[in-house]
């Protein structure tokens, strides 16, 4: 991506300015390949949405490394809390609903994208899941 506001250099760092956190149902009982196709939806589209309306954010996340965190919920109901949550902190999100073609009825709600945004926001929302 070449981009004149960017410095001509990636910088290594240790830490991270901005990351994005990507949310999964357990309790569906999905196979290994659906979890990693709604992890990879709903990181495409949560990124899209970064990208349409927090552009300095996304900016900044690809140049880092686009870092990516996967954690896990237990319940539709904790991952629309869990973007209500992000919403009210003006976090880009992106909720992924099946198509049904596979293994779920189509409309079952498998997965939240939150982010990129800065770390320290992000971590308000989701710091307390577990990794999946």
């Amino acid at each position: 991506m070449e981009d004149s506001n960017l410095p001509k250099k990636r910088i290594q760092t240790k830490t991270f300015e901005y990351k994005q956190v990507l949310v999964i149902r357990m309790d569906l009982k999905m196979s290994r390949g659906k979890i990693a196709v709604q992890i990879a939806h709903a990181a495409v589209s949560a990124a899209e949405e970064a990208r349409k309306h927090s552009l300095v954010s996304w900016r900044g996340w690809l140049w880092e490394g686009q870092k990516k965190v996967a954690v896990k919920v237990s319940s539709e109901e904790e991952l629309l809390t869990l973007r209500d949550k992000a919403i009210k902190a003006g976090l880009p999100v992106h909720l992924i609903r099946d198509r049904g073609l596979t293994e779920l009825p189509p409309g079952t709600t498998t997965a939240l994208g939150i982010g990129p945004a800065r770390t320290e926001t992000v971590d308000k929302i989701t710091g307390d899941l577990p990794l999946l």
